[in-house]
Parts: C-alpha cells; structure tokens; sequence
C-alpha cells in the first residue's frame, strides 16, 4: 500500500534482526523507513535534513548512548513523536521514558501490527490542525503552529503535551476525563494501569508552573480525569 508522500520512520535498536522485521513490516504498508543501531547514529541522522524522519522508534537497552540519553538529548532541539521500545516492561521504566519526553511506549516483544497502530495514532495527531488561538487566562494556544506561551513566555511542548493541553484549554473548567485525553493526546484508547498520561500532565504542570505563577492550574479529580482552571488573581 502506497502513499504519495510516504511517512519517514527512524527505527533505532541494537537488535538487527527486530529492526529487519519491523522495518520490512512498516514498508509493505507504505512507510519509508531508516534504521539505527545506537543512539549515536540516530542522533546524526536526526541532524541531517535529508534523512529527519516524522517518526522515532527507540530502544531503551542499546550498547554505548542508550535510549534514555538518546532521547533526552534530542528533546533539546526536536519535537518529533517518539515512541520508546523496552524489553524490561516495568511500570517505573515506561514513566521514565514519558517524563523524558517520549510520546508512548511500547514492551518488548510486541507485535508489528500493535507498533503499527501506535505509529499511525502518532502521525495522525501531527496531522495539521485548524488555524486560531484559544487562551485561558495568560495561556495562549496557537494550534495551525502546535505552539504555546504564557504572558511572553514561550512553552516548550511535545506533540502529545500540546494536544493534552489543547484539549485541557478547549473545554477550561470541565472535568476531562482520561480515556478522552488519551485518544486526544496519544491516538489511542487508555489502558488498564496506564499511566501515560498521567506523565504528560505532570510535565506541563511543572512547564506552565516554571512559566509564570499566574499561569493556569491542571487541578486532578481523582479516579476521573483533569481539569484547567484559571490562577486566582
């Protein structure tokens, strides 16, 4: 199945035999795909304009920059999805991972077919959005940008924190429930025990908190979901 303009996808895993499976599984469905087996080269290849993909998938457990490193240096310059891969699927590990910028997170051994899902939810919710600006109290979004800023203060989000925040600012003071931020914010439907976007909410409170004093709250209903309220002057 081909595309006219076919997605790039950066797959980044020491394991060469995993990364020859998915990679010929993800072609066949119409994606390009590029391979890395450290976090060195999927770095180098993220600097070279001809070869930056839409997507990263990237393997926790790799030999010299391992993907954590990876992927907290990467956060410094790119806001491209990524999705972590892990054979140690322990809880406390997956929110590593998302409290370091990761989109979502997959464990090892997963089937081509789930990861396939997850990498098409991410290019979906990349997909441009309308043009405008929705603002509660000093908090303004400008989503034809995927952008934010308090007062002046510019907000460094990753796609998964700027729709979560989006969904958050359209519907300000209602209780967002979390199986309704998860398909918002990660394209797919919440799972028992995750936590995901438990995660992202935490990164944008300390984002917005870091920002100004006055910027709006992410107050929780427990067991429910999360709602945006405007700082009491």
């Amino acid at each position: 199945m081909q595309t006219p303009n076919p997605s790039r996808i950066l797959i980044a895993d020491d394991d060469r035999a995993l990364c020859g499976l998915l990679a010929e599984y993800l072609r066949r469905e119409g994606f390009v795909v590029d391979l890395a087996h450290d976090g060195a080269e999927a770095l180098v290849r993220l600097r070279n304009p001809a070869e930056r993909p839409d997507l990263l998938i990237l393997d926790v457990m790799m030999p010299g920059r391992d993907g954590l490193d990876t992927l907290r240096e990467l956060r410094l310059q790119h806001r491209l999805p990524v999705i972590m891969l892990s054979a140690r699927g322990e809880p406390v590990d997956r929110v590593i991972g998302l409290e370091l910028g990761a989109d979502d997170y997959l464990a090892k051994p997963c089937l081509p077919r789930e990861l396939l899902a997850r990498v098409r939810a991410q290019l979906r919710r990349n997909a441009p959005l309308a043009a405008g600006t929705v603002q509660v109290g000093n908090l303004q979004l400008f989503p034809g940008e995927r952008r934010g800023q308090v007062g002046e203060q510019e907000l460094t989000l990753t796609g998964a924190e700027f729709l979560l925040l989006l969904g958050l600012a359209q519907r300000a003071g209602e209780l967002v429930d979390k199986g309704a931020l998860t398909r918002l914010a990660l394209g797919r439907e919440l799972e028992r025990f995750d936590r995901s976007i438990d995660v992202h909410v935490s990164r944008l409170r300390h984002k917005l908190a870091e920002a100004s004093s006055e910027a709006p709250r992410i107050e929780s209903v427990r067991g429910s979901g999360y709602v945006l309220v405007v700082a009491a002057p």
